[in-house]
């Protein structure tokens, strides 16, 4: 028998597209900002682009929210209060829902973040990169070391607890005593969780066109990787995802939603949602076209919509696998079944050969990726394709 497909926790994505300067490695969808920003009508776009797509949530719970861009922090906090209002009005918002907004140290103003927090705020993500003023002047980052310190404190001051630090390693001219030395700076400023990831060249970025000189190789940056992760542990940052630490009960519940192959509606220029249709049985992609003049001119209209794609069973176990296999945690097999509405039963031959080459363990209906498996999670994710 055919499971059904059940529902899962709704999250909201709101993409904020303006950025002082676009960096060379981001293959985001930003746009550096030329003049004064249209808050105002940026806001009512992001209203009517939530009022088209709330039949896809009718009736649901919102349990995170995120604002990502770009540079969300570019907007005042009224903007971020107008968006929240507008989206809580519409949709209900569970009690302790995680709100987060992404910051670059580079646009923190004394008194901006007791607007964010007033405005009901309670998570910001900092995308400090490096604490290395050459590193990040390669990087092309508008702050510098100074700047990501202060900007931290600021929102400490403000009476956030619950922030995120993002740091990048393997960058150009980064040794492994220098990328060590990036984690001792942020401890010291006693985040609750540390993204830390490896730079790549992604298509379409300047990086990628015009590779810097002196990356670390594979083997140094493997080498980087696992002592750091050392170090984060010794800090007591538990790793709970490739690129993710965290301490006790401070996970991204968000990105949580998103590895657990949860929904979200998304909205704003380019953004992209999720969303599982249980009275159809269905599961459904929808992205918004990515400019932003085009995308607040047509925003609420049909014409606004990217792509509506229906992930028919043949690709749910891909796309599962590739968001649940980077959690350390793992997966259920009846969240499998429940996410996915396919037998777990059909990932037995899979299953089977992972735990033949030690990439999975299977324990209580639960199948967790090994040390090993982590090391060649891409390996293990193409067994599923």
């Amino acid at each position: 028998m055919t499971p059904a497909l059940v529902p899962p926790p709704l999250s909201l994505y709101v993409h904020l597209p303006w950025c002082v300067r676009k960096c060379p490695y981001c293959d985001f969808n930003s746009h550096a900002a030329k003049g004064a920003l249209p808050f105002d009508a940026y806001v009512d776009a992001l209203v009517r682009d939530l009022e088209q797509d709330l039949p896809l949530a009718w009736g649901r719970t919102v349990h995170s929210v995120f604002f990502g861009g770009g540079t969300p922090s570019l907007f005042p906090p009224a903007a971020i209060e107008r968006i929240l209002q507008a989206a809580s009005a519409r949709l209900r918002f569970a009690p302790d829902a995680e709100i987060t907004l992404e910051a670059n140290p580079g646009t923190a103003e004394h008194g901006r973040f007791d607007g964010y927090r007033a405005a009901g705020v309670n998570r910001i993500s900092f995308g400090i990169q490096s604490f290395d003023d050459g590193c990040l002047q390669r990087l092309g980052r508008i702050h510098d070391s100074r700047e990501a310190e202060a900007a931290v404190k600021l929102a400490q001051d403000a009476g956030f607890d619950n922030l995120n630090l993002d740091l990048m390693y393997a960058l150009p001219g980064q040794d492994l005593g220098m990328a060590l030395a990036d984690l001792e700076r942020a401890f010291a400023l006693q985040p609750a969780h540390v993204s830390h990831y490896q730079l790549t060249l992604e298509p379409n970025t300047v990086f990628f066109a015009r590779p810097p000189q002196g990356i670390p190789d594979e083997d140094d940056a493997w080498d980087i990787q696992e002592r750091c992760q050392a170090l984060l542990a010794d800090a007591g940052f538990a790793h709970y995802e490739t690129s993710a630490y965290a301490r006790p009960g401070r996970q991204c519940a968000h990105n949580l939603n998103y590895w657990r192959y949860g929904d979200y509606l998304g909205i704003g220029a380019g953004a992209h949602g999720k969303i599982t249709l249980g009275a159809e049985q269905a599961i459904l992609r929808r992205w918004k076209h990515k400019h932003p003049a085009t995308w607040m001119e047509t925003a609420g209209s049909p014409v606004s919509i990217g792509g509506d794609d229906r992930i028919g069973p043949e690709r749910r176990t891909f796309e599962y696998m590739l968001n649940a296999l980077r959690l350390h945690e793992g997966f259920a097999l009846a969240d499998f079944e429940a996410r996915t509405g396919l037998r777990g039963d059909s990932l037995q031959p899979q299953l089977a050969l992972a735990r033949e080459r030690e990439w999975l363990v299977i324990e209580d209906n639960r199948v967790r990726p090994t040390s090993l498996g982590q090391r060649f999670a891409n390996d293990v994710i193409a067994l599923f394709l």
